[in-house]
């Protein structure tokens, strides 16, 4: 007998249907009044922070480029965190700044690496990524590029079941959902990316509706053997900057989710819990996804006006200094005295005392040994 055959005979004999993704999501994504009312004023708040975003973001270049820097590396932290990881995000800053490192002895630090590499690939290259299986497979293949025990199975579906566990900081685990079995894993996930892609063509749904059920879906498949929940993040943010969302780069979303774990779960299993069945929706996840999404764009009007301000208060030596800081840190004086020769070095030594003392700076070492790093912790939450 035909394998594919096979699988769709035990499909049937075990669920009664054959799992039709496009069908499933439209029924998954019907709302009622009540819900859609509300689902129309998230969307209304985000696609107003959109608009009103790209006029900031052609004004701010420098100052956003600090702020993507600084969200990369929270969300990170917390991605990493969600699945158990203990690594804080100033471990985490100080580990990828170590650029001489060329193997990560224990597994917290394989899969930061790891997640920071598909991290920074996407935000370069999102435009030039597709939305293909192949493509998924890559960044599943990079997102483990550095995990020793993942190397035989990264950017291949799974082969053996994987239920989906909570992990706890305590070190506790409990198992919430147990998802689409591995045989029907390659008939699910080119169904779903096919739905995705007809969704995009066709602009026939808000993109972020169909993002939030392409999540949503993603993780009820859990297609993959290990990494899953990170790759669902990644592929929120890739999938977001696709539709013109650029604004996920420059405030930590997997962060906005760390600090709301609970829910996550709660939310998801609101709809897994009715997973092939008649009455699954998502309505919770869906505003789930939505309200985070707001929380999101609230952090950052709150970063961007905390660097307003500080543009503000600094004339434009000060400025001059700060941006060459961020640009080259660590730095010395001898350093910003090279570059910005119009200035005595007495001058700048009181700008940097000045900086210093705003907390904009980080001094570090003594004497010949001083050098000056931004301040990373002015735009924490």
């Amino acid at each position: 007998m035909d394998i594919s055959k096979r699988i769709v005979d035990l499909f049937i004999d075990r669920y009664g249907y054959v799992m039709d993704i496009s069908k499933n999501m439209q029924t998954k994504l019907s709302f009622n009044s009540e819900v859609y009312q509300r689902l129309s004023q998230q969307l209304s708040v985000l696609d107003t922070f959109k608009g009103s975003w790209k006029v900031k973001e052609s004004q701010q270049g420098q100052y956003l480029k600090e702020l993507r820097k600084i969200a990369t590396i929270e969300s990170t932290g917390s991605s990493t965190r969600i699945e158990g990881a203990k690594l804080t995000d100033q471990e985490v800053e100080k580990l990828l700044a170590s650029v001489k490192i060329t193997r990560f002895e224990s597994r917290d630090e394989q899969e930061v690496a790891g997640y920071y590499d598909a991290l920074e690939v996407i935000l370069e290259n999102y435009a030039e990524i597709e939305i293909s299986a192949r493509y998924v497979h890559q960044l599943h293949g990079l997102l483990l590029k550095h995990s020793d025990k993942d190397q035989p199975h990264r950017g291949n579906y799974k082969t053996s079941s994987n239920k989906v566990v909570a992990n706890y900081p305590d070190g506790s685990q409990r198992t919430l959902f147990d998802p689409t079995p591995p045989h029907l894993t390659p008939i699910e996930m080119p169904q779903l990316i096919d739905w995705l892609s007809e969704r995009i063509k066709e602009n026939d749904m808000h993109p972020l509706v169909y993002i939030a059920g392409f999540v949503y879906e993603f993780l009820s498949i859990h297609p993959y053997k290990d990494g899953n929940g990170r790759l669902s993040r990644l592929l929120t943010t890739l999938l977001m900057m696709k539709q013109g969302y650029e604004f996920i780069q420059y405030v930590s979303f997997e962060n906005v989710i760390e600090s709301n774990k609970d829910e996550y779960y709660r939310v998801l299993m609101d709809g897994q819990q009715n997973r092939y069945k008649d009455n699954e929706r998502i309505n919770a996840w869906v505003l789930y996804f939505m309200q985070s999404l707001i929380t999101l764009t609230e952090r950052l009007d709150a970063k961007y006006e905390t660097y307003s301000k500080l543009k503000t208060a600094l004339n434009k030596r000060q400025q001059q200094v700060l941006d060459f800081i961020r640009d080259n840190e660590p730095v010395q004086v001898g350093d910003i005295e090279r570059a910005l020769v119009e200035y005595s070095r007495n001058t700048l030594k009181k700008d940097l005392a000045y900086l210093v003392k705003e907390k904009l700076l980080l001094k570090t070492g003594d004497r010949k040994g001083t050098r000056y790093h931004i301040q990373k912790k002015m735009s924490d939450d």
